[in-house]
């Protein structure tokens, strides 16, 4: 059971229709991440139509101008990366540990990336993820020292080829097309290629399920061995 949630609805609920034809049970909800009051409708209504909150996985993120040279980053663009990639995860920590903790426990899973481990991303997207990777720690022993039986765990991909990685070709000098990003970022990854979303999938579903019942203010880090070099 399932609740997708997005700001681009229309998204959300094609995300939805594909757990659906494949047998799951999902609902599709507009959100905007920065806004606190929806986060609490949310969850209200994942209450509401399923009974409980179980987990809670914290995947939305930018780059925006978050790969600037510092010198040329402006203060806005800092803060729209921020408040996207940080601000929101507290938000949705916040906002499940007020439900979860009165309710039995739960997963809270929240996305970060390799570069929230090393630097190169740039200031603001590089800062952003490195404090969700705190900020999960942060969570995980306040919920372990006041029993609330609340896990949490960050997830470190490596590049995964998607729209928004494709996107950061316009902000890279050395190559002016996708295919010569695509070759660029394979050469840094030593297992040979880029990531897919299945792969993150499955580290998700593993740090949702009790199979990590003893893991918490961990990072899984699934990077083709990105870190490793």
């Amino acid at each position: 059971m399932v609740v997708v949630t997005d700001v681009n609805a229309e998204a959300a609920e094609q995300t939805a229709n594909v757990i659906k034809q494949r047998g799951g049970k999902a609902i599709a909800l507009h959100q905007d991440v920065v806004d606190q009051d929806r986060w609490q409708e949310v969850i209200d209504t994942t209450v509401s139509e399923f009974g409980s909150l179980d987990v809670l996985v914290n995947n939305a993120g930018i780059v925006g101008a978050g790969t600037a040279p510092m010198e040329d980053a402006s203060f806005e663009s800092w803060r729209q990366v921020m408040t996207i990639n940080l601000d929101a995860v507290f938000l949705g920590c916040q906002a499940a540990i007020r439900k979860m903790k009165s309710s039995g426990g739960g997963s809270i899973i929240n996305i970060s990336s390799i570069m929230g481990i090393v630097g190169g991303a740039g200031a603001a997207y590089n800062a952003s993820k490195g404090g969700v990777r705190l900020l999960s720690k942060s969570v995980a022993v306040y919920c372990g020292n006041n029993g609330y039986n609340i896990r949490c765990n960050s997830i470190h991909p490596g590049y995964i080829w998607t729209p928004m990685v494709r996107g950061i070709v316009e902000f890279v000098e050395e190559v002016d097309t996708e295919d010569a990003l695509k070759e660029m970022l394979v050469a840094k990854h030593p297992i040979g290629r880029l990531g897919e979303a299945d792969d993150i999938a499955k580290g998700v579903l593993f740090l949702a399920s009790d199979e990590s019942s003893f893991m918490t203010g961990s990072e899984l880090v699934i990077d083709g061995g990105y870190t490793a070099v």
